[in-house]
């Protein structure tokens, strides 16, 4: 499941929990949840079969604005976001856009950022860790 910028990781638990895990950890930090979007349930309404797939949006002005100061294009990619889905054997993953490779890659963001980035890359990384195992 390698894709450029895309940090994908499988959880001990299933979809829902995963994502229970995940939004209340976010919530403990005090970053600010702005959706939790069931996908699974939308293609339901439509009559379509989707596998349990949930996206949640989150984040921090504090953490997100130096990004967008720098260049405001970043906005497309924040609030931060992070996708629990199943796979066709029943097993939970997690997956979420690399901050550093958003930040360098795709936007073209230079050192002023760095320490930003990395610092939302690290609350990233231990906040799915956390998330995904016992």
């Amino acid at each position: 499941m390698a894709t450029d910028g895309l940090i994908t990781k499988p959880s001990s638990f299933g979809p829902k929990e995963t994502m229970d895990r995940l939004e209340a950890d976010i919530k403990a930090q005090g970053m600010a949840v702005f959706a939790r979007i069931d996908h699974a349930a939308g293609a339901a309404q439509v009559g379509l079969p989707l596998r349990q797939t949930e996206v949640l949006i989150f984040g921090s002005a504090k953490a997100g604005t130096p990004l967008m100061q720098a260049d405001q294009a970043s906005g497309i990619d924040l609030p931060l976001k992070v996708l629990v889905f199943e796979d066709e054997g029943g097993k939970a993953w997690l997956a979420y856009n690399d901050p550093s490779w958003l930040a360098h890659r795709r936007h073209g963001l230079g050192a002023a950022v760095t320490s930003t980035v990395d610092a939302m890359a690290a609350m990233l990384n231990t906040i799915t860790t956390k998330a995904t195992k016992p």
